[in-house]
């Protein structure tokens, strides 16, 4: 089999032409940037909020360990349940036993991106569990039997053709149905698994240490179903996605509107404490977290490189990467795609398989001026490439090749006493293809400019 970045380079050449889903992506970004620019007006000073929110996400990270111990015991004051998992197979173990323990037989999952990196999906289904996504995105993805396309729009590659074939060839819906009736549809056909659910599974946007509680921030109003109307409620949440107290999501939710859909703020945000109290009528019976680390430690112990885990997942770095307006989110062949996922991907799935996405990047820096808490993306990326040739080396050729262009580029005449010609016929024999085959490599003049400058003086003087 090919390897990742083989695979990664065909996917890239045959996206990218794809002049269809160009057209399908370019449409779909296109909305979101102009939602954007208006979602930014609200702010008198974005820099100021996105500075303070950017200080905010460092401290968490030099204190990550306190803030994490310090949620785990209030939520467990609170009545719930904390399972730290090293690794996505020890969460699986861990949501299989809860499963298991309640007699489950139907989940319902909402805001679950971080479920991908478990596969979980695949699990539940091999173990005879019925699963629905809820969020409308990932329930169109889910039935196409696909995964998702983008961290904040998973279906962000479909037009609402693209829908309405779908939905009538599983469901058997009209053809021509418009989005208010395919919503509708989808509305009524998850209602149902709703009241059926024995089990409901989340992510988190945030982890509340202060107060032991998680915030779930949503426009569709299928979260707060997920969370309330089963029995048992199973949050996931990397162990990164703290704040330091309650009182900051005043500046996190309308930050993570505004740079993932435009908005003002989302339409619905919710913070969970617990499963229902002794006097309330509805509610999960259980609550359950799981801290998820995988690969997240060893990020953290780059010290270069472990800002990238302030990342509030608003996706706004993937809507204005050139790279990914190109490719598109399935060519990254993992759960976060874009500049964030090509700096934490290699951790979280895999630095061998995965360390070439570091390099696809043309170092715009679109990324980083976007970014709401001011990661400064595509310098991660430039870092990450430094270090996975260190660690892992590369083609003795290549290194070879590297040795001779650094003595070519230390002088000037080092890079003139190569001819046009040998320039020429070196490019031809060894780097023919190195632009691709759409691009023909450029021909070097027979003289270099300096000695041409030189020649050029001194006939001017004679």
């Amino acid at each position: 089999m090919a390897s990742k970045e083989k695979q990664f380079k065909k996917k890239s050449e045959e996206v990218a032409f794809n002049l269809r889903h160009r057209k399908t992506i370019n449409f779909n970004i296109g909305k979101y940037l102009t939602a954007f620019e208006k979602g930014k007006l609200q702010y008198s000073s974005l820099e100021e909020a996105k500075t303070l929110a950017s200080e905010v996400k460092k401290d968490v990270l030099q204190n990550l360990d306190y803030y994490l111990q310090k949620f785990a015991e209030n939520f467990e004051k609170n009545g719930g349940k904390v399972y730290w998992a090293y690794d996505a197979e020890e969460a699986n173990n861990y949501i299989l036993k809860i499963l298991k323990e309640h007699d489950a037989k139907t989940i319902v999952k909402s805001k679950s991106i971080t479920t991908e990196e478990l596969r979980l999906n695949e699990l539940l289904e091999q173990h005879r569990y019925d699963v629905f996504e809820t969020d409308l995105g990932e329930f169109i993805v889910q039935v196409a039997g696909e995964k998702p396309y983008h961290i904040v729009t998973p279906a962000m590659h479909k037009s609402k053709k693209d829908v309405a074939r779908l939905f009538h060839e599983k469901f058997g819906t009209d053809i021509n149905s418009t989005p208010e009736e395919m919503t509708m549809f989808v509305r009524k056909f998850l209602r149902e698994r709703f009241i059926k659910a024995d089990v409901g599974i989340t992510g988190a946007n945030f982890l509340l240490p202060d107060i032991g509680g998680i915030s779930i921030t949503e426009n569709e109003g299928n979260g707060l179903l997920t969370a309330s109307f089963p029995k048992v409620h199973i949050a996931i949440a990397g162990i990164e996605k703290l704040l330091p107290s309650v009182r900051y999501l005043s500046l996190f939710l309308p930050l993570l509107a505004t740079h993932g859909t435009g908005q003002y703020i989302s339409a619905y945000n919710t913070v969970y404490t617990s499963a229902k109290k002794e006097n309330d009528a509805d509610g999960p019976e259980q609550m359950y977290v799981i801290l998820l680390d995988n690969g997240r430690s060893d990020l953290y112990a780059e010290e270069e490189t472990n800002i990238a885990l302030s990342c509030i997942r608003c996706g706004a770095c993937l809507n204005v990467c050139p790279i990914y307006q190109n490719i598109g989110g399935y060519t990254y062949d993992v759960p976060y795609s874009g500049p964030i996922g090509s700096i934490i991907s290699p951790y979280y799935e895999g630095e061998k398989e995965y360390k070439h996405l570091s390099f696809a990047c043309t170092l715009c820096g679109k990324c980083t001026e976007t970014c709401p808490v001011k990661i400064p993306l595509h310098e991660l990326l430039i870092i990450n490439r430094k270090k996975f040739v260190e660690r892992h080396g590369d083609h003795w050729i290549w290194e070879k090749g590297m040795k001779f262009y650094e003595y070519l580029m230390d002088d000037r005449n080092h890079i003139d006493m190569v001819g046009g010609g040998v320039k020429n016929f070196a490019v031809q024999t060894f780097g023919k293809n190195s632009l691709g085959d759409k691009k023909e490599p450029p021909e070097f003049a027979k003289e270099s400019f300096a000695r041409s400058w030189v020649k050029k003086r001194q006939d001017g003087n004679k």
